[in-house]
């Protein structure tokens, strides 16, 4: 077996467990199916009485009944065919609903180096374009492929039954029907496997021009991105005409292909109703049956293709649900008690690939010290940090808070220890109430009103058109850069960490906001083991201590007035911002 076709039936094998919940409702839908598959079957039976006893015996009872039959035949297998596409659709959608939190959940849940690998925009074209394939593949392609299977089945009966020597010949050519199924199915998949490559591509720069639209404009950018956004999309085209191209040529060529049985069938089962070998009802009961089978036959081709861009799609969707956390929790993790703030970096080294980021840092922070880390950038300072929360695990070394190797604990009771703030505001397109409530969601509305008057963003909360049930836009984009940034204060505010991380946390307010959030963070941090990350020195000579890290090692140790007696690193940074000034 080629290594496509065991990926392909390990693929399915995986999709068809998710049914096993289902089998309730997927027995009454084979009940249907088997229904329908019986009354097509009988319908095509009934022919033969039809021709023989109205049209040549001219039998008068018969003409009375068999239109009522018939209508019969036809509600009972109206209903069935409801009953079918009803069940089988419902269990199809609630797996793929199913599918979709699933692979969103097990994204949720990978560590920061995966998003670090993965753009966004390919991440979003898994959750939605490929899940969507998948589900074609699941509610129509395997419903349909099942369905039409059972049709197929009654109707053979029913040839087999009316003349076996035509059924011969009819199920002599079904395999050069088959043909197009088996020659264009891999082409299928292959292409379908490019075309959603590209799709994920052409999401990546629509993610990327949508959210960085100030920066295009600003550069006057628009002609380049629209040419950039025209090869991917005239690229994705070209996929999309070849699919379309075998697509439509399968179908026609394999309904040809059955022309020729039927023209023989027709030939031949003449030949025996003029030789008195058969009669008429027999055989247009037949031919009927033999119709009727080419449909579904035909539909198979069509589902199949329909089938393989679903496992294209699925192989790229279990790609990521296989791709295993390397931030594991152990077994046994253990609640992190209230934490006093005491952080130890013992020995600590880590390289996000093969390059060292960090080499062996060891320093200890007391519970309430503010630690001040500096140095130029790219020194590993916002690696340091990360560690701390278990964002990324260490190379070698450990991490410990109170003396807990951050490793020996669930990462849930880790993090609700530590609050943050980024140079990189991120604020969700909801309410101010909601995007301040979000550092716990737990705290009354008072609490949240007292976070944002600590963090000095009462006064222009209150003066928005909606006050706390403003809606902020996208990143926050209807406020200003200091305004947007002393919400993501007021949200670390609520959180009431003993552990505080600032990664740079005023750069983005003018001089009048820092003074008034520099108030509101020196309140925070009493009594608060606190590392902030700053680049401009004036905002950090306040530390306890301040840690000048450099090529992933701590350089200097010591407080502002100590290091500037020292003419090392902190006072070469130091001079060049003076002179700067």
């Amino acid at each position: 077996m080629s290594l496509e076709k065991s990926v392909a039936l390990n693929i399915l094998r995986r999709l068809l467990k998710l049914l096993k919940p289902f089998w309730r409702p997927l027995a009454v839908a084979a009940v249907c199916m088997i229904g329908v598959s019986a009354f097509t079957a009988l319908t095509a039976y009934l022919i033969k009485p039809v021709m023989d006893e109205i049209f040549v015996e001219k039998n008068f009872t018969m003409l009375q009944l068999m239109p009522l039959v018939f209508l019969a035949v036809s509600l009972l297998k109206v209903i069935c065919q409801w009953g079918s596409d009803y069940f089988l659709e419902s269990v199809g959608l609630t797996i793929i609903s199913v599918l979709r939190e699933k692979l969103y959940n097990h994204i949720q849940d990978m560590p920061l180096h995966f998003f670090d690998r993965h753009s966004t925009g390919v991440l979003m074209s898994r959750i939605t374009h490929d899940v969507n394939e998948v589900q074609n593949a699941v509610t129509k392609a395997c419903t349909g492929i099942i369905k039409d299977t059972f049709s197929i089945i009654g109707l053979m009966f029913v040839v087999f039954y009316q003349n076996w020597r035509l059924a011969i010949i009819a199920v002599g050519v079904l395999p050069l029907a088959f043909y197009p199924l088996v020659r264009f199915s891999m082409r299928l998949r292959k292409l379908a496997t490019k075309r959603q490559k590209n799709f994920g591509d052409l999401n990546v720069i629509l993610h990327e021009t949508f959210s960085g639209a100030r920066i295009v404009k600003a550069f006057a950018m628009e002609d380049y991105e629209k040419e950039r956004f025209s090869f991917q999309n005239q690229k994705l085209l070209r996929y999309q005409l070849k699919s379309v191209k075998i697509d439509a040529l399968s179908s026609p060529l394999m309904e040809f292909i059955g022309s020729v049985g039927v023209s023989a069938i027709i030939g031949y089962g003449g030949y025996q109703v003029i030789q008195g070998m058969s009669t008429p009802g027999t055989f247009f009961s037949f031919l009927g049956a033999l119709l009727m089978l080419y449909k579904p036959a035909k539909n198979l081709n069509k589902l199949n293709n329909t089938l393989q861009k679903g496992i294209a799609s699925a192989v790229r969707v279990y790609e990521v649900l296989d791709e295993k956390s390397s931030l594991v929790e152990k077994p046994n993790a253990m609640e992190m008690p209230p934490v006093r703030g005491s952080v130890e970096f013992r020995h600590v080294s880590f390289a996000y690939d093969v390059d060292p980021v960090l080499s062996d840092v060891h320093f200890s922070v007391r519970p309430g010290q503010v630690v001040a880390l500096v140095g130029s950038s790219g020194g590993g300072k916002t690696t340091l940090v990360n560690l701390i929360p278990r964002f990324y695990d260490v190379t070698s070394g450990a991490v410990l808070i109170d003396g807990i190797d951050v490793r020996d604990v669930t990462l849930r009771s880790l993090r609700s220890q530590i609050a943050m703030v980024t140079q990189q505001t991120f604020l969700f397109n909801d309410t101010v109430r909601n995007n301040i409530a979000y550092g716990d969601l737990s705290k009354s509305e008072e609490d949240v009103v007292r976070a944002a008057r600590a963090a000095y963003a009462y006064d222009f909360i209150r003066n928005l058109p909606e006050g706390f049930d403003t809606l902020i836009g996208e990143q926050g984009v209807k406020l200003s850069g200091g305004q947007r940034q002393r919400l993501c204060i007021a949200r670390a505010l609520l959180r009431d960490a003993p552990i505080l991380i600032l990664d740079e946390a005023t750069s983005s307010l003018d001089s009048e906001s820092e003074l008034e959030v520099q108030k509101a963070l020196e309140n925070l941090m009493a009594g608060r083991t606190t590392f902030v990350i700053a680049h401009r020195l004036s905002t950090v000579q306040f530390a306890d201590r301040i840690l000048v890290i450099a090529g992933g090692r701590i350089v200097e140790d010591g407080t502002h007035r100590t290091l500037l007696t020292r003419q090392g690193e902190y006072r070469r940074l130091y001079d060049i911002q003076f002179q700067h000034n």
